[in-house]
């Protein structure tokens, strides 16, 4: 393991040109199994950790932004590395900059990730079985319900941060 801490975590794309840490756990861990999910990775679900943008360093490399359509209507930006396009981390436009959607899979030690929930279970693969220990629904939850305080807490600031139109 790569990371500098034992609450920091390192990855980057295959060819390592992008290097990137979070520097601290993320808000919470999203098992996506959204047929848009499906479609963009290529796979039967995404697995993204969301933190704080702030928290989301690029230590090497730059990113290419690929806007995307997704399912709201609202697009999303989906960062790649320009050289080999593994997409490293996703921002939608519900949180726009703030909160980066780190895709755990580039992680150095991904095991260190699991979900914390899985979501859009609804059009999940039928031959995916979900682990009975984890939180799963048919579509999206409500953060109050499921995340811990000390996530509220941040999500609570980067609300309170946001500029008021």
């Amino acid at each position: 393991m790569s990371s500098t801490s034992p609450l920091s975590y390192d990855g980057g794309c295959t060819c390592r040109f992008v290097r990137y840490r979070m520097t601290t756990k993320p808000l919470f861990v999203h098992c996506c199994h959204c047929r848009w999910c499906q479609r963009e990775t290529g796979a039967a679900f995404a697995l993204n950790a969301m933190i704080e943008a702030e928290r989301a360093q690029l230590l090497h490399g730059e990113v290419e932004v690929i806007d995307t359509p997704s399912n709201s209507g609202k697009g999303q930006r989906i960062s790649r590395c320009p050289k080999c396009h593994v997409a490293v981390w996703s921002n939608y436009a519900g949180a726009g900059d703030a909160v980066r959607f780190v895709r755990v899979g580039t992680l150095d030690d991904p095991d260190r990730l699991p979900p914390d929930v899985h979501i859009f279970t609804a059009s999940k693969q039928p031959w995916v079985v979900l682990p009975s220990n984890t939180p799963a629904v048919e579509d999206y939850y409500k953060a109050a319900e499921l995340w811990p305080p000390d996530s509220l807490a941040r999500r609570a600031a980067l609300l309170a941060a946001r500029p008021k139109h």
